[in-house]
């Protein structure tokens, strides 16, 4: 017999255990990111799914709360974090059940491809209006016939004097309605594979920039997903990243690791809170005389869902540490996005099952979860290329 302190620990939901690398500081970082997440994300939900993008004003509450550029040093205006804060906001994010802000797109990667190859001018422009929610951040890799295919992208920059002119046309772009800032992959010399590709900066506002449909998606609903098109759009040749052409392909390289890592914290997150969901649900509904929870299969699906959850975050905060320390590689990002996601998709479709026909009814958060979660398998690079880089290290 269980006694009842072993009873109330076993209790506890998953999503309240402190991770190993969690601090006094960062934990007065998650009390705030919950209150927000519950007052401006949760009451949106079904609106933004029907408009298919977030409110913009959500940008520049999210900048006063101090939520922005979180990892950004201070001389910047951001909030001279580290990525354990950004951590921290994409956690209470996914556990609040909201996909529809990109926030972070805009302060986990945009931000990051600013502060690391952007001019000292370029940072000082930029940054600021990232932090206070004045610019939205967007990147721009994805066309409609390259898909995880880089090397092969057809959208073109040409020198033109102090100018690149960028034409082409981008699909599947987080933040793309919104955007005020884009991060774009071109090919500056069509040539040369990966060594011609770089990343140029373009602000949306620019002459010949235009925004094609917002898409209607699986899930997600509410994150403004969009088409991007570039019509000799004539651009600074001081808005190049890096120090010349040709090292777009190094850097995205060098930001995909994070860009993984955000998945999977993402990942881990929603896992814990579908149980804790699934858990409520299960001891409440009472099927044949007894709540569901009381039959062995339900106890025994959510023990090896919370068996899955308990390793995973184990594993991520591993990664995290070694993310903190910068010896997170490439393969580590991608064992842990494919870990992660492929638990999250396992776990979240077995705990809709414990819903019964409740699960497919859209007004359940678990139904919205269940669609949402299947992208983390694709997006940030599939599941097969994540086994292709881990391969090459074996």
């Amino acid at each position: 017999m269980f006694s009842r302190s072993d009873q109330e620990a076993l209790a506890v939901p998953l999503q309240i255990q402190k991770s190993s690398w969690s601090t006094t500081e960062l934990e007065d970082l998650r009390d705030l990111a919950r209150t927000f997440c519950q007052k401006e994300l949760v009451p949106n939900q079904e609106r933004w799914a029907a408009e298919k993008k977030v409110d913009r004003e959500l940008w520049t509450k999210a900048g006063e709360v101090g939520l922005l550029a979180l990892s950004i040093p201070e001389e910047y205006g951001g909030g001279g974090g580290t990525f354990a804060h950004e951590a921290v906001l994409y956690e209470e994010q996914a556990r609040s059940g909201d996909s529809a802000w990109g926030v972070t797109v805009h302060n986990g990667i945009v931000a990051h491809y600013i502060l690391e190859y952007a001019n000292e001018e370029q940072k000082k422009a930029w940054l600021p209006k990232f932090a206070s929610g004045e610019m939205v951040g967007a990147v721009a890799m994805t066309e409609p016939g390259t898909g995880s295919d880089l090397q092969n992208i057809k959208t073109r920059a040409v020198r033109d004097g102090d100018h690149y002119v960028i034409n082409g046309a981008k699909t599947f772009i987080t933040n793309g309605f919104h955007a005020d800032l884009v991060v774009v992959a071109v090919k500056t010399d069509p040539d040369a594979g990966a060594q011609g590709v770089s990343l140029i900066a373009v602000e949306t506002d620019t002459p010949g920039f235009s925004r094609g449909r917002v898409l209607d998606k699986i899930g997600l609903k509410g994150q403004d997903t969009a088409e991007l098109n570039f019509d000799d759009v004539r651009v600074p040749a001081a808005n190049l990243l890096g120090a010349q052409e040709g090292l777009g392909f190094i850097q995205l390289m060098q930001q995909l690791p994070q860009e993984r890592l955000i998945i999977a914290v993402t990942a881990v997150a929603g896992m814990e809170a579908a149980i804790d969901q699934t858990i409520a649900y299960t001891k409440d509904r009472q099927a044949f005389g007894r709540p569901v929870y009381n039959f062995q299969n339900t106890k025994f699906k959510l023990a090896e869902a919370a068996t899955e959850a308990a390793v995973s975050r184990a594993f991520l905060d591993q990664c995290i540490e070694r993310h903190l320390r910068k010896e997170l590689d490439v393969q580590g990002a991608a064992m842990a996005k494919l870990w992660t996601t492929e638990r999250v998709n396992k776990v979240v479709d077995d705990c809709l099952q414990l819903f019964g026909g409740y699960g497919y009814m859209t007004e359940y958060p678990i139904a919205r979860a269940w669609a949402d979660i299947r992208i983390s398998r694709i997006f940030g690079g599939t599941s097969e290329i994540m086994k292709e880089i881990i391969s090459r290290t074996l």
